[in-house]
């Protein structure tokens, strides 16, 4: 029987573990930490009893991903939840554009540019599924469905700047540019659309859910569904160096997964690597950071516009214009004195993360890398911007800077929890131009990690086409 040992337990160290279970590998899995998950945690950060997840919050690609549909984790507890409306982004006049599964409240928010919204998403939504099959590959494939693949391509290379100029208004400029900020980087340049038709095409067909009980529920899903394969989970061992798995396991294993950041390869695998992988890798860029807080407030936030309490995700920004600016200067290293904001009501939705009328509120600011400030006042100051006298119901608060945040996720260096930079070369051809991108030039070693295609998100697909790659070669 092959073995394979997997370094790293987020989604896409799990998945990678169970698909190369699927197919009899014997498969043990190395932590670092007590816990498994990596980003896929939920925690009591503020007040007994309330839930806050610790990074990944709302779920468009795992209720997406075609690996994760396969498995059928409902069986093992997972449960998807819906807000009312999925996302909401709040102007200073207290309007607000919100995108929904029912479109007929994202058209009510839009106004005069309604139609000019459904233009924009017509083709993305309708054919969902086969541009799913698409996107979640490395860019390097034979597509399957190229005439979707190509319509969605002309727009996703534009710079999200020249697409939110199809709106006249306000609130469908902003809502656009809003998703779009989720690539973390500047929105004036090719491919800074891409991530904005995807997300909110999701909003549109599948939602932007929550795992009831928090997102920890998606680790303890994929872990059952590993053991009742017969995998194996070891916490608390960190990994330095191939020598050490090798000891580990008994002797050379045929698959090794690391589920890390391209400079936890460079740290495992060292000299082992090729010269030309490992300088490509050495050149890899890491992004802007995030600077989390988590909130126990009392009652709802009290929003200016009626939509946003009624959603589960909400960005605070302002105007695509400011976003754009923001998002542009954070990423030369400038703090803004009003950084984007994205913020979480999960409980909308899952009520069980409360405790009484105290309920989490989820929220972080886009910073600079390896920003050593305090965005605490910054964020609160967005959240109070629309939302008057809020600070007044605020019960107690919990922060993670940059530097904690990589220390609770290694993989996210400088604080980028996106483990990589998404410019325009990193979301084409990440970690390097390749043909196979998860395979690292050292026989049986494969890279698997958000810093893979198809990128960040908790969907799997980096794990499920590693292991994919790494059962091709063993035959």
């Amino acid at each position: 029987m092959s073995t394979a040992m997997v370094v790293g337990s987020g989604p896409n160290g799990l998945a990678a573990a169970i698909r190369l279970a699927q197919a009899g590998v014997e498969v043990t899995v190395i932590e670092a930490y007590e816990r498994p998950g990596g980003g896929t945690r939920t925690s009591e950060r503020t007040v007994p009893g309330v839930l806050h997840d610790d990074c990944a919050a709302f779920h468009p690609t795992g209720v997406a991903s075609p690996f994760f549909a396969s498995l059928g984790l409902e069986r093992h507890g997972l449960r998807w939840l819906w807000p009312e409306i999925d996302l909401a982004h709040p102007l200073d006049d207290g309007r607000a554009g919100v995108a929904a599964r029912d479109r007929e409240l994202t058209r009510h928010s839009l106004g005069a540019d309604a139609d000019r919204w459904d233009r924009l998403f017509d083709n993305p939504t309708r054919n969902f599924e086969a541009l799913i099959e698409e996107v979640f590959q490395s860019a390097l494939h034979l597509p399957r469905h190229p005439v979707v693949l190509g319509r969605f391509g002309v727009g996703a290379l534009q710079p999200a700047t020249w697409t939110a100029r199809h709106f006249r208004d306000d609130p469908a400029r902003a809502l656009f540019m809003g998703v779009a900020a989720h690539a973390f980087g500047r929105l004036d340049t090719p491919l800074s659309s891409s991530v904005g038709l995807m997300l909110t095409a999701a909003a549109h067909v599948v939602g932007w859910p929550v795992a009831e009980g928090g997102t920890e529920n998606i680790t303890r899903a994929l872990l059952a569904e590993l053991e009742e394969l017969g995998g194996k989970m070891v916490t608390g061992v960190r990994v330095t160096s191939l020598d050490q798995l090798r000891d580990l396991a008994g002797g050379a294993p045929d698959v090794t997964m690391l589920d890390t950041a391209p400079r936890g390869v460079l740290d495992i695998v060292g000299e082992a690597l090729p010269g030309h992988v490992r300088r490509a890798l050495g050149r890899y860029r890491y992004g802007p950071a995030a600077f989390k807080i988590d909130l126990a407030v009392e009652g709802d936030i009290p929003w200016t516009n009626e939509a946003c309490r009624r959603a589960g995700t909400l960005h605070l920004g302002g105007t695509a214009s400011e976003i754009a600016a923001v998002e542009k200067r954070t990423g030369r290293g400038t703090m803004a004195e009003r950084p984007f904001v994205l913020l979480g009501q999960q409980y909308l939705a899952d009520p069980s993360r409360s405790q009484g009328s105290v309920n989490p509120i989820y929220a972080y600011a886009h910073v600079p890398h390896a920003y050593d400030g305090d965005a605490t006042d910054a964020i609160i100051g967005q959240i109070e911007r629309f939302a008057p006298g809020f600070r007044d119901r605020i019960v107690a608060v919990s922060t993670r800077n940059p530097a904690e945040l990589e220390t609770y996720n290694p993989n996210w260096v400088g604080g980028d929890i996106s483990a990589g930079a998404n410019t325009a070369r990193q979301i084409a051809l990440r970690p390097r131009p390749a043909l196979d991108p998860y395979a690292l030039g050292v026989p049986g070693v494969y890279l698997c990690s958000s810093a893979t295609p198809p990128g960040a998100g908790v969907h799997g697909m980096g794990g499920f086409h590693a292991a994919e790659a790494a059962l091709r070669r063993l035959g």
